[in-house]
């Protein structure tokens, strides 16, 4: 018992360790890409300012103040993205907007990875009638267009933030599902996972402990994806008038009202669109990066 146990620790450290390599492995060969670099860059950038907004920007006289004498300013040094039709600084509702679109969009891969990751784990490691009716069901949801899924869902429930953090976290389950139960498929007959197996581990210890620590790569390139899909998502719910309500700014209501001034006022839709651009192309980029480094055919 003794020898096992020495066994297994040292089997254990030889793990970890070859773990950690293949991570650096993977790092450095994502460093060579100079655009999934650049993207992820970008993207932190973006994140860390909108993060920060508290710390640099006043939400109560850039958001919500209103100031109908200085209404449609052009971009200045008072107002670096020039004024909306309130008068509110437009720089300063940019960047809130932002933290409207981030939140939302990592709110909706919890979701979907904690309701798509135990379908998918589950399917993948029990198998047989287990799988088949698991994936059948996620074959029904994908079988509906995700945005049409999420204006449903929001249509019924209402229009709020929460609502629709569940109608696009429910409408990416599916894909989250499919991602995950591949990744676990591919690592569930490895011999540690028999071991675990012999030795009595529980089934549901196994899953959390030994195969979904193993199998996060591909659902790390899913989760950046999904990120950058949720963004336009909820401008695109926003849009519509299906998302956050004013005063709470957010990319796509802004955009929404600035289709009618975009003869007059064409920074109004220039701000919010960039930024809806490069917070998804930022994703998209780095995202592209991390599959290819990531993926086995490139390793020497």
């Amino acid at each position: 018992m003794v020898t096992m146990t020495a066994d297994g620790s040292v089997k254990s450290k030889y793990n970890a360790a070859r773990k950690k390599s293949q991570w650096k492995t993977i790092w450095l060969r994502f460093k060579k890409n100079k655009l999934a670099l650049a993207g992820l860059i970008v993207f932190a950038l973006m994140a860390i300012t909108v993060l920060s907004a508290d710390l640099w920007l006043d939400y109560e006289s850039g958001v919500l103040t209103m100031d109908i004498a200085n209404a449609y300013q052009g971009p200045s040094a008072a107002h670096f993205f020039g004024t909306d039709q309130y008068g509110r600084d437009y720089f300063t509702r940019v960047i809130y907007g932002g933290r409207i679109s981030m939140f939302v969009g990592i709110a909706t891969v919890a979701v979907s990875l904690t309701f798509g990751g135990l379908i998918g784990a589950t399917a993948a490691y029990y198998g047989g009638r287990v799988d088949n009716v698991l994936m059948r069901l996620m074959d029904v949801l994908m079988a509906i267009p995700s945005t049409l899924l999420a204006i449903t869902i929001i249509s019924a429930l209402g229009s709020s933030m929460f609502n629709m953090i569940v109608a696009m976290g429910v409408s990416q389950i599916a894909r989250m599902a499919r991602i995950v139960r591949s990744a676990v498929m591919s690592v569930k007959g490895q011999e540690y996972i028999e071991a675990c197996r012999a030795c009595g581990t529980s089934d549901a210890r196994i899953i959390m402990r030994h195969i979904l620590p193993n199998a996060m790569g591909p659902v790390l390139v899913q989760v950046t994806q999904t990120v950058a899909r949720s963004v336009i998502t909820v401008a695109s719910l926003s849009f519509v008038g299906l998302g956050v309500s004013e005063p709470t700014p957010e990319w796509g209501s802004m955009l929404s009202f600035a289709k009618t001034q975009m003869r007059y006022y064409p920074y109004l839709s220039l701000f919010p669109g960039f930024a809806v651009v490069m917070s998804v192309m930022s994703l998209t980029l780095a995202g592209d990066g991390l599959r290819d480094a990531m993926d086995p055919r490139l390793r020497n």
